[in-house]
C-alpha cells in the first residue's frame, strides 16, 4: 500500500480507539444488536462550547446543502431543476391545488406523507418554480438521511471516517440517477435508509430521541413497505428500557397512520395485496440479478453482464460477497446479529416489493432502464453497511492480531474505500428513468398560466399526467402576481 493510502486509511481509523467489545444493551441475545455508543472523549476543551456547537451545526448544515447539491449534478440532461418525475406532476402536486393542506389521502393503496406535505409547501411559490422545489427539496431529503445516518450508526461504527463514508453511501447510491434521486415522490425510498439505523441507534440526548422519531414516523407514514421492519421494531422493544423506546414509537406512529388506507384499500380491491403475487423464483432472480450483482456498481455490473452474461456475472461478484460476509460471521462474533439482521432486511424488501409487483420482476433491463430499482436502494445500501462494520471492527481489534496479521484490517480498509470510491465515480452521473420519463416544467407551467389568463371560470382542464384534470386558477401562485394582459380587458 502507497503511502498516502497509508495515511487515508490511519485518518479513517483516527476516531476508532476503543477496543473493547461492545457492551451490552441489556440481558438478551439480541443486545449486539443495540450497541451502545462510545463514552465521550473527555470534557470539553474550548472556552465556550455553545459556540462549538454552533460551529458543528453549522458545519453539518453546510454537508447536508453540499449532499444536496451533489445530487442534483447527478442526473443529466434537462437538469433535474427544470423538470418533473412522475406522481409529483400529475398526482401530488395535481391534487395539491385542488386540495390544499388535505395531504391523508390514499394513493396506490396506502399514504405518502412526505411527497405530499412538499407538494403542499410548493404551492406558495410561483408554479413556475415548482419543479425546481420539488427536485431541491427531495434531494435535501436525501441528504438529511446520509447525516442521520453518520449519526445514528456511531453505535455500530466508531471510526468517524468511516460513518462519514456511509453517509456519502447514501448520496452517492449507485442506482439513484435511475428512478429516486431529486424528486418528492421519491424521498420514502431514501427514509427507508434512515429509519433501519433509527431503529438501530441509542441516542444519548433527548435531541437525538426526537429527531429518531420523526425520521422513523416519517418514514412509516410515507410508505407502507415499512411495515416489514417489525422484527426490528419488536427485538428493540425486548431488549431496551421503555425510556429508548422513542425510534419505536416514531416508527409506530407512522404504521398507524396508514391502517386508516390500506386497510379500505385492500377491503374494496385497490390494494396491491389483492392481485396474484408473483412467483418466488422470478423474485428471486431479481434479487441475484438487480441487487446482488449490481451491489459492487452499476456499470460494473452492466460491463460485467456484457462480458459473461447475467448469470456468471452475478456469481463473480457474490464470491467475493460471500468471503466477506463469511468471514465476518466468522471473526467478529458482536457483528453476527447485525449482519444477519442487515442482508435479511434486505432480501425480504426486494422479495416482496417484487412479489408484489410482479412485471418489475420480469422486464428487460437495459443501461437507461432498470424496471423495479427503487426496490434495490435498501438491500444494495445494507450490502455497504455490513462492509463498513465489519471493516470497523477489524480495525478495532487489530491491536490484539498477531504481528503477521496487524495490516490487514488497514488494507480491508484501503479495499472498501478504493471499491466504493470507483464505482461512486463510474456511476456518479448517468441517464435513467429520471432523464427520460421526466416533464419539462417550464412549458407546462406557462401554459397553465395562459389558460389561466383567458379562464373566465377560474378554472382551467390540463392534462396533468394520464388524466385531464381540473385545476383552480386561484391556487396556482404565480397567477395571481401577474398582470391582466390586453386580450384581457373588457371593453367598455
Amino acid at each position: 500500500m502507497s503511502e498516502s493510502a497509508a495515511a487515508a486509511v490511519a485518518r479513517l481509523d483516527e476516531a476508532a480507539r476503543d477496543t473493547r467489545h461492545r457492551r451490552p444493551a441489556g440481558g438478551s441475545a439480541l443486545s449486539s444488536l443495540f450497541p451502545q455508543p462510545p463514552p465521550s472523549a473527555g470534557p470539553d476543551h474550548a472556552a465556550a462550547p455553545a459556540r462549538r456547537r454552533w460551529l458543528r451545526a453549522a458545519a453539518q448544515l453546510a454537508a447536508a446543502v453540499v449532499g444536496a447539491l451533489v445530487l442534483l449534478m447527478r442526473v443529466p440532461g434537462l437538469p433535474s431543476w427544470d423538470t418533473i418525475y412522475g406522481e409529483d406532476y400529475w398526482e401530488f402536486f395535481r391534487q395539491a391545488l385542488q386540495q390544499p393542506w388535505h395531504v391523508f389521502l390514499v394513493y396506490n393503496g396506502y399514504e405518502q406523507l412526505v411527497p405530499r406535505l412538499l407538494a403542499q409547501v410548493a404551492l406558495y411559490l410561483p408554479v413556475s418554480d415548482a419543479a425546481g422545489f420539488l427536485a431541491a427539496s427531495g434531494a435535501l431529503v436525501a441528504a438529511g438521511c446520509g447525516l442521520f445516518v453518520f449519526h445514528a450508526s456511531v453505535g455500530h461504527v466508531r471510526s468517524t471516517g468511516l460513518r462519514a463514508l456511509l453517509g456519502a453511501a447514501v448520496v452517492l447510491l449507485p442506482t439513484a440517477p435511475m428512478e429516486i434521486a431529486d424528486s418528492g415522490v421519491n424521498t420514502p425510498w431514501y427514509l427507508l435508509l434512515a429509519v433501519f439505523w433509527a431503529l438501530l441507534w441509542r441516542p444519548r440526548t433527548r435531541a437525538g430521541m426526537t429527531v429518531a422519531a420523526l425520521v422513523a414516523f416519517a418514514a412509516a407514514s410515507s410508505n407502507s413497505v415499512n411495515a416489514l421492519f417489525v422484527p426490528m421494531a419488536a427485538a428493540r422493544l425486548y431488549a431496551l428500557p421503555r425510556r429508548e423506546q422513542a425510534a419505536t414509537a416514531g416508527w409506530a406512529a407512522g404504521c398507524l397512520v396508514q391502517i386508516p388506507e390500506v386497510l379500505p384499500s385492500w377491503v374494496t380491491g385497490q390494494s396491491r395485496l389483492d392481485g396474484k403475487p408473483g412467483p418466488f423464483g422470478h423474485s428471486l432472480a431479481f434479487y441475484a440479478h438487480d441487487v446482488v450483482l449490481p451491489s459492487a456498481g452499476w456499470h460494473l455490473a452492466l460491463a460485467l453482464s456484457w462480458l459473461a452474461g447475467r448469470d456468471a456475472a452475478t456469481v463473480i461478484v457474490a464470491i467475493p460477497l460471500a468471503v466477506m460476509v463469511g468471514a465476518i460471521l466468522l471473526t467478529q462474533p458482536p457483528n453476527r446479529l447485525f449482519v444477519v439482521n442487515a442482508l435479511l432486511a434486505g432480501f425480504f424488501f426486494s422479495m416482496f416489493g417484487t412479489t408484489l409487483t410482479p412485471h418489475l420482476a420480469t422486464q428487460t433491463v437495459s443501461a437507461e432502464n432498470e424496471p423495479g430499482s427503487r426496490y434495490t436502494t435498501l438491500p444494495i445500501f445494507l450490502i455497504e453497511c455490513v462492509a463498513v462494520v465489519g471493516v470497523d471492527y477489524a480495525l478495532r481489534q487489530r491491536a490484539g492480531l498477531r504481528p503477521a496479521w496487524a495490516a490487514w484490517p488497514a488494507w480491508a480498509a484501503g479495499a472498501l474505500v478504493v471499491v466504493l470510491a470507483v464505482n461512486w465515480v463510474a456511476d456518479f452521473r448517468y441517464a435513467g428513468i429520471r432523464s427520460n420519463a421526466s416533464w419539462d416544467w417550464g412549458p407546462i407551467a406557462a401554459s397553465w398560466q395562459h389558460a389561466c389568463e383567458a379562464s373566465k371560470s377560474g378554472v382551467i382542464v390540463e392534462r396533468a399526467g394520464p388524466d385531464p384534470y381540473s385545476l383552480p386558477c386561484d391556487h396556482i401562485a404565480r397567477y395571481r402576481a401577474l398582470p391582466p394582459q390586453p386580450h384581457q380587458r373588457q371593453s367598455p
